[in-house]
């Protein structure tokens, strides 16, 4: 299986989500991302962009009958950096959610932006 892209972790809140996982959400979780990773097309069913955001993406997670989502974005176009997870209860996204995730956005390319500078 040849790698298309790669997964990167801004600071912890993926982290934090994933661990507080079960052992079988986590086992889908990675089965996902190895789709994600692999699959040059990536169904809309596992990776969709979120409506009136810029350039955010949601990874979905199906599990048995629960709903999780990963809020994520593209760097150098192959590169895919998560941000914060959740389980959903609802139809709609929060709107908290999608907030949050918008910020560590912008401080990812922010802390990036200032460690090309002191280069």
């Amino acid at each position: 299986m040849e790698i298309q892209r790669k997964i990167i972790f801004y600071e912890h809140y993926f982290t934090d989500f994933y661990l507080s996982q079960s052992e079988k959400v986590q086992e889908k979780i990675e089965y996902v991302f190895k789709i994600i990773r692999s699959v040059k097309n990536v169904p809309r069913k596992f990776l969709d962009s979120i409506s009136e955001t810029d350039g955010l993406f949601e990874i979905r997670i199906e599990f048995e009958s629960n709903i999780y989502r990963i809020f994520c974005c593209f760097d150098k176009g192959q590169i895919v950096v998560l941000f914060n997870g959740f389980q959903k209860k609802t139809q709609k996204t929060p709107k908290s959610e999608i907030e949050k995730a918008i910020k560590l956005k912008e401080e990812y390319f922010n802390s990036k932006k200032k460690k090309d500078g002191n280069k």
